[in-house]
């Protein structure tokens, strides 16, 4: 125990900054929001969650996220990096994390969507509430699958009402004896 190696409260931050800068780098979306009023079993749910959607809950503090924001050369937010702020990290859907988190807001009250960056691009609180709720990737997906079969069942079905009444007109004209 006496050789291990003990790093200094400077050491921990500047590691902490370096990974944060590398999760930054990572995310296609970051977005921060106000988690004041969860309890710790509240936020650990919405951390289980916000993975499952492809993305991940960080609790830092806030000199130390504006450290790494820096370091992407991402725009400075240290003005609004205030209280208690949650980072939440996108990094396969850009919107599945936001939705999650949006969800959990509806039901619990809290979070709170402060500001965030899609891509490289700095977005605003009502950006980020707009981005919450698109539709899922899914969901878009079949609504173009949709759009794009619907012409085509409506076009095949009136060929088949042709058929269908030619059919009739020679059941009707055999019937006659014709």
């Amino acid at each position: 125990m006496k050789n291990q190696k003990t790093l200094s409260a400077r050491q921990i931050k500047e590691e902490t900054v370096k990974t944060l800068a590398e999760k930054i780098k990572k995310a296609k979306t970051l977005v921060f929001a106000d988690y004041h009023g969860l309890t710790a079993l509240q936020i650990s749910d919405l951390r289980r969650k916000i993975k499952a959607a492809g993305g991940e809950l960080v609790v830092t503090k806030n000199t130390l996220m504006a450290r790494a924001l820096e370091s992407n050369q991402l725009p400075d937010t240290s003005n609004q990096l205030t209280g208690p702020t949650a980072s939440i990290f996108a990094y396969e859907d850009e919107i599945a994390p936001l939705k999650v988190t949006a969800d959990s807001a509806k039901t619990l009250g809290s979070p709170k969507f402060k500001f965030g960056f899609f891509g490289r691009d700095f977005i605003d609180m009502t950006s980020v509430e707009l981005l919450a709720k698109i539709p899922s990737r899914p969901e878009l997906n079949a609504q173009v699958v949709g759009t794009l079969s619907s012409p085509i069942y409506n076009f095949v079905y009136v060929l088949w009402a042709n058929i269908r009444n030619l059919v009739s007109v020679f059941d009707q004209l055999s019937k006659k004896g014709v």
